[in-house]
């Protein structure tokens, strides 16, 4: 497992007794509980339990795509639950990269417009664009040449790399990657993981959420969810 320096601290993200609660019908449904620890910059986290253990819930928490129940969650000292729609959309888009198992690539668009498509949102200007998508095609070590492919014209390792470029667009300061090999064979999950590694080692802090225990070579901190818990954390 890889040991980080820090020197000093920053915090990422702060979560304060979060407890996410779904209603189903009648029932009420705690995908999380009392759930507290905080994400440092340059930390490398990841996020491992068995399915319907709040892994995903915790994600979307994370990532400004849901809001808690009860508790608090702060990205870059920013109390989510206290914004509107519009106010986590520009959190989104400004601070924070996604990464799925399953890519979600734009079927119509080639890799280069792919990656574009978060500075489209951010209205950054076409060329400055361009030069970034093009930068970032380099960064992920993904030929030129695929910048004109559409993602079916990919393999499964080149479609996430561009996916990575995408989630790297605004520069963002977390990135989160959810099962990201998960769809991939061993040798070239290997290698995307080795580029997420790249990545933290360059200053982007990292959560991975993971069933793959090989992942954890990757990581400086691990955390295990049971039932919507934490059962363990280790460093």
């Amino acid at each position: 497992m890889r040991i980080v320096e820090c020197f000093m601290l920053e915090q990422v993200v702060e979560l304060q007794e979060i407890t996410k609660t779904y209603t189903l019908g009648s029932n009420n449904i705690d995908a999380l509980k009392s759930v507290s620890f905080s994400i440092e910059k340059g930390d490398f986290l990841t996020i491992m339990g068995a399915s319907g253990s709040g892994k995903s819930t915790l994600l979307n928490l994370i990532g400004c795509l849901d809001t808690p129940t009860k508790g608090v969650v702060k990205i870059n000292g920013v109390d989510i639950s206290k914004l509107n729609d519009e106010q986590l959309t520009a959190i989104r888009r400004s601070s924070i990269g996604f990464i799925f198992q399953h890519f979600n690539l734009v079927p119509t668009l080639t890799a280069l417009e792919n990656i574009e498509l978060p500075m489209v949102f951010s209205k950054i200007p076409e060329l400055t664009r361009e030069k970034r998508a093009l930068s970032l095609l380099g960064q992920v070590n993904l030929d030129l040449k695929y910048a004109s492919h559409k993602p079916y014209e990919l393999s499964g390792g080149q479609q996430q790399r561009v996916a990575i470029a995408r989630a790297l667009a605004n520069s963002p300061s977390l990135l989160l990657a959810d099962e990201p090999t998960g769809n991939l064979d061993t040798k070239t999950g290997r290698e995307i993981m080795e580029l997420l590694n790249y990545l933290n080692l360059n200053g982007t802090t990292v959560v991975v959420v993971t069933h793959d225990p090989a992942l954890l070579d990757y990581s400086n901190r691990n955390i295990r969810l049971i039932d919507g818990e934490i059962s363990n954390e280790n460093s």
